[in-house]
């Protein structure tokens, strides 16, 4: 069995495009470091996108948060910077339009890993989204976060996010 990263929604929209902030930005170099050591060690490196179309602003999630953002085939729907040059063909990529894959999840149904890590933006959102969803997955695999490769653009519910996840027995190292 081998380890997997997860890399959550790290687009350029929430980067430096629409929901951009200063403290996603932060996280470029270390959550590529990441991504080589898992492959340096022979993980999987799994990537989720958050995707909209056009009728973003009619969903529930457009009324209310109405800033069409990673709306497919743009450049903000795209990976940010070094973490897009280290994305592979043969990586998994699981486009989900809300805030935690159903593919991802019946993939971690159907193929276990010795331990199951998640990087990424939103931490309050999407992070702990699919990171509840990797433990139910797999209730008996460790899943961690790395709390210095998640961000949100509130540190309050970044804090939040990261002490209800140690609360489901969610490691944050």
């Amino acid at each position: 069995m081998k380890k997997c990263l997860i890399v959550v929604d790290y687009q350029n929209d929430f980067v430096t495009g629409a929901l951009g902030n200063p403290d996603a930005l932060k996280l470029e170099r270390s959550i590529a470091d990441k991504i080589r050591q898992y492959r340096d060690n022979g993980g999987a490196v799994i990537f989720t996108f958050d995707t909209h179309s056009e009728g973003y602003m009619q969903t529930q999630e457009g009324r209310n948060l109405p800033v069409p953002h990673c709306l497919q085939g743009t450049e903000g729907h795209m990976l940010f910077g070094a973490v897009n040059g280290l994305a592979l063909e043969s990586d998994l990529k699981f486009e989900k339009i809300t805030f935690g894959s159903d593919l991802l999840y019946a993939h971690l149904r159907q193929t276990p890993y010795e331990s199951i890590e998640l990087a990424g933006v939103v931490s309050n959102i999407c992070v702990i989204s699919n990171a509840v969803l990797a433990k139910t997955a797999q209730p008996e695999t460790p899943v961690l976060v790395d709390a210095n490769c998640v961000a949100s653009n509130d540190a309050r519910l970044n804090q939040a996010a990261l002490d209800v996840m140690a609360s489901l027995q969610i490691k944050i190292v």
